[in-house]
């Protein structure tokens, strides 16, 4: 009787599923229902009329209005225009940094992070007021040069392309810091150090630094703030008009259509530029060759300074010269400290619960098959692309409703919903490589030795993540603190956050409260920054 019942129990246990896929399956549930659903739910209020019927009218005008070739045309000049800028700079600093004999490198790498991780639209508001008609030239020259180029496609790229040039610089000095160091030295056995870089070193990062180009593209023709604030009509600043004078769910959602299509055929190219094998190749432990730049030594210190006068010191001196003194900060601080307060806390709740449900869809997207490994790759970049504008849109729809709906909707939750909805697949992207170093093989022994997988993810997998899973913090808690064009959509009156409510002052409120409180935006951003700094520096340290 004892062994029947226990072939019982064990066929029992065998037929339930495991606990890892229950876990697993609720996590993808909710990715479905917080990141999925919303857009859904608007494109299938697009293709419904006035009348309740099946329609293609929110469409029809793409097609044939002359304006919306002129968005598309614009949106699609941004995001190239930013994406070649920014790889254009980024690209030849990643190789200095990661072969050069340049001084102070770990300063350089930090300090030239610093323009991604403040908010986009902050360093458009230094640009304007710089360039913009009562800028800092206007008053220099005593009168106004340069607010046509600042306000204007052009300004735009530029802004952007600052934002994002550190994406590339990581990029390709991790590229180039992979790459063998024994093929290098068997080519300049038979050839010299620049036919070598172009021969061997160059071919073999391009598809990493070509897969960051497309990224960057992405990102920028998603981008609200800049586009906004610099009066530039692309596709995002479009929605957010169609929706925010009209309340037209639909007429928003086709508008972003020709975005989503670019984003999905850049999400593809990118996936084809970069396969698994590139995004998990370990660190080479044969060094490549230093490069000895030589007579060319001062001047690419001098201009690595430039751009470092250029992208990180101008922005950030010129905001604290608008904000006039440290009295006038702290005045705006006090009068602002509701909001400074709201986004401290909720980017903060909102970080540590994204990072939660991503850490679960990194495991399920680091070890999945390829081909699942791929669809899950292309959904990450497509949600995260998904214009912030058309999110908060989709949640208004989604959530404005009576009941509990309705009272979550009334509620700061709501901000912490738009965070999961934006950030959970990036910080699944940034995850899932750190799920592919943990060997399968510590997994399969805890099994064995009786350890159900909740134990085996507390015990054996998250602590060999902590450096990814701290990175997922600190990259999930700044764009949070930073984001716009959801929140100025979906925040209850009364609950307004930081990035809000410099937004709403722009055009009311003296420019040097307004330069204060987006000073004190991006000083706030580099304490994570820092902080996180510390912690990699201690860990390699430790090892």
């Amino acid at each position: 009787m004892g062994k029947i019942t226990h072939t019982i129990r064990l066929l029992w246990a065998h037929m339930l599923p495991s606990s890892r896929n229950v876990i697993i399956s609720i996590a993808v549930g909710l990715f479905i229902g917080l990141c999925v659903m919303p857009f859904a739910y608007m494109f299938g209020l697009s293709l419904i009329d006035s009348d309740g019927n099946l329609s293609l009218s929110n469409y029809s005008h793409l097609i044939w209005e002359p304006r919306q070739h002129g968005l598309l045309i614009s949106s699609t000049l941004l995001g190239a225009g930013t994406a070649i800028l920014a790889t254009a700079i980024g690209a030849p600093l990643g190789l200095l940094l990661a072969r050069a004999d340049l001084p102070a490198k770990g300063l350089l790498r930090f300090a030239f992070i610093i323009p991604l991780v403040i908010p986009t639209y902050v360093l458009a508001l230094a640009w304007v007021y710089i360039g913009g008609p009562a800028g800092i030239i206007s008053q220099v020259i005593g009168r106004d040069l340069f607010s046509g180029w600042t306000y204007s496609l052009s300004g735009a790229i530029a802004v952007l392309g600052v934002a994002y040039f550190p994406l590339s610089m990581l990029a390709t000095e991790a590229a180039i810091r992979r790459v063998d160091g024994r093929l290098e030295e068997a080519a300049l056995l038979v050839t010299g150090m620049r036919r070598m870089l172009w021969r061997i070193t160059f071919p073999l990062v391009a598809p990493i630094v070509a897969a960051t180009t497309l990224i960057i593209f992405v990102l920028a023709i998603s981008e609200f703030g800049v586009p906004s604030l610099l009066r530039v009509p692309v596709f995002t600043t479009e929605v957010f008009t169609a929706f925010a004078s009209l309340y037209d769910f639909g007429a928003a959602t086709s508008l972003a259509t020709p975005l989503l299509i670019l984003v999905i055929i850049a999400a593809i190219l990118s996936r084809l530029a970069i396969s698994d094998r590139d995004l998990t190749t370990h660190r080479s432990l044969h060094e490549g060759l230093p490069l000895k730049l030589g007579r060319l030594r001062i001047p690419a210190i001098v201009s690595v300074g430039l751009l470092l006068v250029l992208s990180v010191l101008l922005p950030l001196t010129v905001l604290g010269f608008e904000a006039g003194s440290i009295e006038r900060v702290m005045v705006a601080a006090r009068s602002s400290s509701v909001a400074i307060m709201n986004s401290i806390v909720l980017a903060s709740v909102g970080a540590l619960l994204v990072v939660a449900l991503a850490v679960l869809l990194g495991y399920f997207r680091g070890r999945a098959q390829s081909r699942l490994a791929v669809i899950a790759d292309l959904i990450f970049i497509v949600i995260f692309a998904v214009p912030s504008t058309v999110v908060g849109i989709g949640l208004i729809g989604l959530w404005n409703r009576s009941g509990i709906l309705g009272q979550i909707y009334t509620s700061p939750a709501i901000i912490v919903i738009s965070y999961l909805t934006r950030f959970v697949p990036v910080a699944a992207l940034i995850l899932a490589p750190s799920v592919r170093q943990v060997p399968v093989t510590s997994e399969e022994a805890a099994s064995l030795a009786g350890a159900n997988w909740p134990r085996t993810l507390r015990h054996i997998v998250l602590p060999q993540m902590r450096v990814g899973i701290a990175a997922a913090l600190v990259v999930a808690f700044i764009f949070a603190f930073g984001e716009l064009g959801a929140t100025v959509l979906v925040a209850p009156p009364g609950e307004s956050t930081l990035p809000v409510r410099v937004y709403t002052l722009i055009a009311n409120a003296p420019s040097a409260e307004v330069a204060a409180l987006a000073l004190m935006q991006a000083c706030i951003v580099l304490v994570p920054l820092a902080l996180f700094s510390i912690f990699v520096r201690h860990k390699r340290r430790s090892l």
